[in-house]
């Protein structure tokens, strides 16, 4: 596990959010590096915390809830993502083209990340490490790309299949149209 994802799970008291997990490309990606033989933080953008609080979907707790777990993760080198997926329906429309029903958890969020790799989350619990991935870990440990259709258009496929092939060149990549 790289150092940034272990500091995390090490913060996780400090951290704090209800229902959060350590999720997607940060996963997928260390996996990769270590798959492919670069270091483990090669090209991974930002580590991503999804939480889920259906009493507080405001954009200012979120940011708030931001900024303070960002202070307690403050000596990383990456950035720190963190959102409520209790609120993605509110923005998502304006970022992506369309409209998404609400989350009823961070589970149901994950169920629908863009790939079958990316689609995991994990999470302290005792002397462990929960892991929740609904497609498995095969594609993540054998570094192949293949698009979850459940809520994702061909576009965003593409676009992460072409920032990911410029790290990761030895990626086997499934076609949109034979996912």
């Amino acid at each position: 596990m790289s150092p940034p994802l272990r500091k995390v799970l090490d913060a996780w008291s400090a951290i704090d959010l209800k229902n959060c997990w350590l999720v997607a490309g940060c996963l997928a990606q260390t996996v990769w590096n270590e798959k492919f033989g670069f270091l483990l933080e090669h090209g991974v953008l930002d580590l991503d915390l999804v939480y889920f609080d259906s009493t507080d979907i405001s954009a200012y707790s979120e940011q708030q809830n931001s900024e303070r777990v960002r202070s307690v993760l403050s000596d990383l080198p990456l950035r720190v993502d963190v959102k409520n997926e209790a609120r993605v329906h509110v923005w998502y429309k304006e970022k992506f083209g369309y409209s998404i029903a609400p989350y009823r958890s961070v589970t149901d969020a994950i169920d629908t990340f863009p790939t079958t790799a990316t689609a995991a989350g994990i999470r302290p619990r005792e002397d462990d490490i929960e892991v929740y991935a609904p497609f498995g870990l095969t594609d993540m440990f054998g570094g192949i790309v293949r698009a979850n259709k459940r809520q994702i258009t061909a576009q965003i496929y593409e676009a992460k299949v072409s920032r990911w092939l410029s790290h990761w060149p030895n990626l086997q990549i499934v076609p949109w149209d034979e996912t």
